[in-house]
């Protein structure tokens, strides 16, 4: 269990008017009560569909979605995401036969999506597959080709690379169809994602020479900032950044820690914690005040600025939200150079036509390789299988 790596989204600061819709897949074996295969898709960080190998059902995970899309979508959402879980499975076997191996505990993970700019309609795509929590191959839509940084991954670079039609189709998503559903889907959800909800901020320690955590949860959307400043000036030594994280409820937390064992109290008032958040004006600033800091050790405080969360609340937030990502088949995976997020595309399987939907994985790691002509599944793990995208 140790090699199950959640994906934990990198969310960074980001202009408010773009947007971005994910999805991953995640193939696993080895690993006792987990499902061998999850699905999930992510409109600007906030999940709305999942599917896995337990219920063998797609489910709507937003309100917006399970009223804008009929019976006939559910189906079929359902009907791709079975068939990509046999795919998946055979994608296991590929990898293992091509790192000479045979049991333990492994992972093939796809992470792919499109991101767009509603103000300049800039629009990006990306596509990463990985193996047990490592990047295995990923596609370059600038230069439309496939980058292999493991040397097992060479021979499926070459492949796709030389398979002009597989390139036309990754592009054509990227650039078209992902986009076409990201509008639509946004449409869906505009009045609960382009919402704006501020957090409730916090000041954590566990003993009194452990660093201060400066702790937000509950705002809207994750593009935010935090961080801590002395005299009016951001500091960057002596502080732990956090990762944007989702709460239960489609809200997010982070924090950002100070090291204080070296600050004689009475410079603690020269200490403050700034959160930002795109869209709103105003800081929320939070003075490093020893009154104020929830501990296990002693009398404490809170400040809050909009929601009555209390800190025994916020820390079981945490955990909930640490379970939730290892329940919904979460990955994490190593964000790369920048965004080297990857996307797929959709297939033309019999199964799987580019009318139904945006979601789904028309490729298969052949070694990890794709197939669009739906060759037959009954050829050696070695060779090409149909990895379903829509």
């Amino acid at each position: 269990m140790r090699r199950v790596i959640l994906f934990l989204f990198l969310c960074h600061a980001a202009s408010a008017v773009r947007h971005s819709l994910k999805y991953f897949y995640t193939a696993s074996s080895g690993i006792p009560d987990f499902p061998e295969f999850v699905s999930l898709g992510m409109l600007d960080g906030v999940q709305m569909v999942y599917y896995d190998s337990n219920i063998k059902k797609v489910i709507p995970k937003q309100d917006w979605m399970a009223e804008n899309e009929g019976p006939e979508y559910w189906e079929s959402e359902t009907q791709k995401s079975i068939g990509s879980e046999q795919i998946f499975k055979v994608n296991i076997e590929t990898a293992k036969n091509r790192f000479n191996q045979t049991g333990g505990v492994h992972i093939v993970q796809n992470m792919y999506g499109c991101e767009w700019d509603d103000e300049n309609k800039e629009v990006n795509g990306y596509e990463q597959i990985g193996y047990d929590g490592e990047d295995f191959v990923a596609f370059d839509l600038k230069t439309e080709t496939w980058i292999a940084p493991k040397q097992e991954a060479v021979t499926t670079k070459h492949k796709w690379d030389h398979d002009k039609p597989l390139i036309a189709v990754e592009k054509n998503y990227f650039t078209q169809e992902c986009v076409e559903w990201l509008k639509k889907y946004l449409d869906y959800g505009r009045s609960s994602l382009l919402r704006t909800a501020l957090p409730s901020v916090s000041l954590l320690q566990k003993t009194p020479s452990s660093p201060v955590s400066c702790h937000a949860t509950g705002f809207y959307p994750d593009r935010a900032m935090m961080f801590w400043r002395k005299d009016g000036e951001e500091l960057h030594e002596d502080v732990d950044r956090g990762e944007i994280l989702p709460n239960h409820d489609g809200t997010f937390q982070m924090s950002v820690d100070l090291k204080v064992s070296s600050v004689s109290p009475e410079d603690w008032r020269r200490y403050d914690c700034v959160f930002q958040l795109s869209g709103v004006k105003e800081d929320i600033i939070t003075k490093l005040d020893k009154a104020e800091i929830r501990t296990n050790w002693g009398k404490t405080g809170l400040r809050e600025t909009s929601n009555d969360v209390t800190v025994p609340i916020t820390a079981a937030v945490v955990v909930v939200a640490l379970v939730l990502f290892a329940v919904s088949g979460f990955v994490v995976y190593k964000t790369k150079k920048g965004k080297s997020e990857k996307s797929s595309q959709q297939s033309e399987t019999s199964s799987h036509s580019s009318d139904n939907s945006a979601k789904g994985s028309d490729k298969e790691p052949d070694t990890l390789s794709f197939n669009y002509n739906n060759n037959s599944s009954t050829e050696s793990a070695d060779s090409n299988k149909p990895l379903m995208k829509r």
